[in-house]
C-alpha cells in the first residue's frame, strides 16, 4: 500500500518536472527572440531611415521628372517616367533596408527572388503590363499628342488624356471611348490633324451637252470665294468620269485640319456651287435609266434578221443562217408534214 503511494507521488512529481521543463523551454526561446529583436533594434533604426530617405529621394526625382517634362509640354509623360522613377527608387531603398535588418540575407538572393517573382506577377498581370509599356511607348515615341483627332478601328474623336493603361478619346458627338493603349500601339492609326492643313473633295455631275471648260472655271472661282478655304494650294475643279447620265467634275479644296472647320467649309462649298452652277444655266442631271420591255410572243421573236427595238437587224441575206429561239426551232419541226411511211 505504502509502496503504490510512494510509486504515484513520484509519477506526479516526474510530470510537474516535465511541464516545468516545457515552461522553461518556451521562455529561454522568447527571452532569445527579444534578446535578438533588441539587438536588431539598430539595424531596424537605419532600415527605416533608408526607406525613408527612398522614398524622400523618390518623391523628389519625381517632382523634378515632372516639372522638366511639364515645361516641354508633356504632363503625361512626365507623369508616367516621375511615378516609374519613384518607385524604382523605393524598391532600391526596401532591397537595402531587408539587406540591413537581415545581414545573412545577400542582394543576390533578393535579386534572383524578385526575378522569379516578377516571371509570375508578368504572367498573372499579363494584359496590365502589356497596356502600360504600350503606354509607356505612346508617351515616349509621342506618334499624337493631347487635343489631335485619331481615327482607331471604328472609333474616331478628339485625343483627351493618354494615360498608362489606356487613352481617353472624346467622339465628335460627345461620347468618351476608353481605348486601350495595346490595341492603339499595335493597329493603325490615322491622326487627322498631324498637319495643319487637310484637304477635301466632292464629286458634282453636269449635263453631256454643257460645256465643261466653263463647269470648272464656275466651280472653282465659286470655291476661292468660301471663307474657310485656303488659297494656298488654290482650289480644284478637274473632269473626273463619264458617267451613264452626266460628266463627273471632282472639286478640291484646302482647310485647316480640324474636323468642325471641314464639316462646316464643306457643307458651304456644295451650296455654293449648287447655286452657282444654277445661275450660270449648266445642267445637272438626275440619274437616267433606260428600260426595253420584250414581248417573247411576237410572231418575229427569234428572227435575228428582223428590226426592233434593241437588237440590230443585221444583213437579210444572212437571217435565215442565224440561229432562232428554241421554242421558234420546235414549233416549226412540229409544223412539217410526217412521212406516211414513218
Amino acid at each position: 500500500m505504502m509502496q503504490g503511494n510512494a510509486n504515484a507521488q513520484s509519477t506526479e512529481t516526474e510530470k510537474e518536472n516535465t511541464v516545468s521543463a516545457d515552461y522553461d523551454a518556451a521562455i529561454n526561446q522568447v527571452d532569445s527572440w527579444v534578446d535578438g529583436a533588441i539587438g536588431l533594434i539598430p539595424n531596424f533604426t537605419v532600415a527605416l531611415v533608408v526607406l525613408l530617405v527612398a522614398f524622400i529621394l523618390g518623391s523628389v526625382f519625381r517632382v523634378v521628372v515632372r516639372r522638366h517634362l511639364r515645361r516641354r509640354s508633356r504632363s503625361n509623360l512626365g507623369d508616367v517616367l516621375g511615378s516609374l522613377i519613384k518607385w524604382s527608387v523605393i524598391l532600391v531603398g526596401f532591397l537595402l533596408a531587408a539587406t540591413i535588418v537581415m545581414p545573412s540575407l545577400k542582394p543576390g538572393d533578393l535579386i534572383a527572388g524578385l526575378g522569379v517573382g516578377s516571371v509570375a506577377i508578368g504572367f498573372a498581370f499579363k494584359d496590365i503590363l502589356q497596356n502600360w509599356l504600350a503606354g509607356l511607348l505612346i508617351l515616349v515615341r509621342q506618334p499624337f499628342e493631347i487635343g489631335d483627332q485619331i481615327k482607331v478601328a471604328d472609333f474616331e474623336g478628339t485625343v483627351h488624356r493618354i494615360e498608362t493603361r489606356a487613352t481617353l478619346i472624346d467622339t465628335y458627338d460627345g461620347q468618351r471611348v476608353v481605348m486601350p493603349n495595346s490595341d492603339i500601339y499595335t493597329n493603325a492609326v490615322l491622326v487627322k490633324t498631324a498637319h495643319a492643313k487637310r484637304r477635301s473633295d466632292y464629286e458634282i455631275g453636269i449635263g453631256y451637252s454643257d460645256n465643261i471648260d466653263e463647269a470648272c472655271e464656275v466651280i472653282r472661282r465659286t470655291l476661292t470665294g468660301i471663307d474657310g478655304i485656303l488659297k494656298d494650294p488654290a482650289p480644284e475643279a478637274l473632269p473626273w468620269d463619264l458617267a451613264a447620265s452626266w460628266v463627273a467634275i471632282r472639286a478640291r479644296w484646302w482647310t485647316s485640319s480640324t474636323q468642325a472647320d471641314v464639316t462646316h467649309v464643306r457643307a458651304k462649298a456644295i451650296q455654293a456651287v449648287k447655286e452657282a452652277l444654277d445661275e450660270a444655266g449648266i445642267d445637272m442631271p438626275f440619274e437616267t435609266q433606260v428600260h426595253l420591255f420584250h414581248d417573247q410572243s411576237d410572231e418575229s421573236d427569234g428572227e435575228r434578221g428582223v428590226q426592233r427595238e434593241g437588237w440590230p437587224a443585221g444583213p437579210a441575206e444572212k437571217a435565215e443562217k442565224l440561229p432562232r429561239s428554241r421554242w421558234k426551232a420546235v414549233e416549226q419541226s412540229l409544223k412539217k408534214p410526217h412521212d406516211k411511211n414513218d
